[in-house]
């Protein structure tokens, strides 16, 4: 059979920063927008007082299982500190991004669903669970923007993603990045989001963002929020997340839904006939996707 990345329940990205070492599935298109608020009391020369802003993040599959497509583009309303005068804005697109991810080990667990000699060894933790499962991102910054954000021209942005799955209701995720390469305002940094499902529809997430070589925004961030499943193809999401260690206030607030068109086919191989193949359309079941990104067999 063929390995397949594609879930039951929609895998969003949404609400936390992180992002997960899975995709989407072949010829599953997802949209995940949502609309932003940031305010601090930063008193550099150059801080955003007040930020409001929407995003529109679109994925997907093509060509294999484990590989995914996507872009980002944000438009946002910006106040403008003015220390000769009153505050202005600016606005416009602020950023877009083209991307691509691919799973490069994916971790395999026990099934201990089928023991039935011992108690013991069925409720045993499975230490494979400490091993992730590991993916690459690339993309670029592409300085298509407005004339307030533009760059001094494109530049690149890499990234590992790491993903825990401790039981079918708690995952880690974990994110090496390094951004904006090439470009003077390079900086790099570190994402840890732990997500549990409370229940089928309800999840609730906590999450870690750590800066390092960027002035213009927190070195450190906490955020929360949660995601309830509205159908297997939709999702709604809200957060909030803060900053520590720095002698500023900070807040940034997001909610927003993604979505998908679920075109994905399973396919099967006869081992005894390469050639012929079988799809079905799999069944409805399952927690969110996002957590678990369980393949089918």
């Amino acid at each position: 059979m063929i390995t397949a990345q594609y879930t039951e329940i929609i895998n969003s990205k949404r609400p936390g920063f992180s992002e997960s070492p899975y995709g989407v599935g072949t010829n599953v298109y997802q949209l995940e927008t949502g609309i932003f608020y940031n305010s601090n009391n930063d008193k550099s020369l150059e801080a955003y007082p007040k930020t409001l802003g929407g995003e529109l993040f679109f994925r997907v599959g093509k060509f294999k299982e484990r590989l995914e497509f996507n872009a980002n583009v944000a438009y946002q309303r910006d106040e403008v500190k003015n220390l000769s005068g009153p505050n202005f804005n600016i606005k416009g697109i602020s950023d877009l991004t083209v991307g691509a991810k691919y799973l490069v080990y994916q971790q395999e667990y026990t099934d201990k669903s089928k023991e039935i000699r011992s108690w013991k060894r069925k409720m045993a933790f499975d230490k494979k669970r400490l091993i992730p499962s590991v993916g690459v991102y690339g993309g670029a910054h592409l300085n298509f923007l407005s004339k307030d954000y533009k760059n001094d021209g494109m530049s690149y942005k890499g990234a590992v993603l790491l993903q825990n799955d401790f039981t079918d209701r708690l995952v880690l995720l974990t994110n090496l990045i390094a951004d904006k390469i090439t470009s003077e305002d390079k900086y790099y940094s570190y994402i840890v989001t732990m997500t549990y499902a409370i229940n089928q529809n309800w999840s609730y997430f906590i999450e870690n963002q750590g800066r390092y070589y960027n002035d213009f925004s927190p070195n450190y961030q906490f955020g929360t929020g949660v995601a309830y499943l509205v159908t297997e193809n939709l999702q709604l999401d809200a957060s909030a997340r803060t900053n520590f260690f720095d002698d500023y206030s900070y807040l940034y607030a997001t909610a927003g839904i993604s979505w998908r068109l679920d075109r994905h086919q399973d396919s099967y191989v006869y081992k005894n006939s390469p050639k012929e193949t079988m799809s079905r359309r799999p069944s409805k079941k399952g927690f969110f996707s996002r957590l678990f990104n369980k393949k089918h067999n």
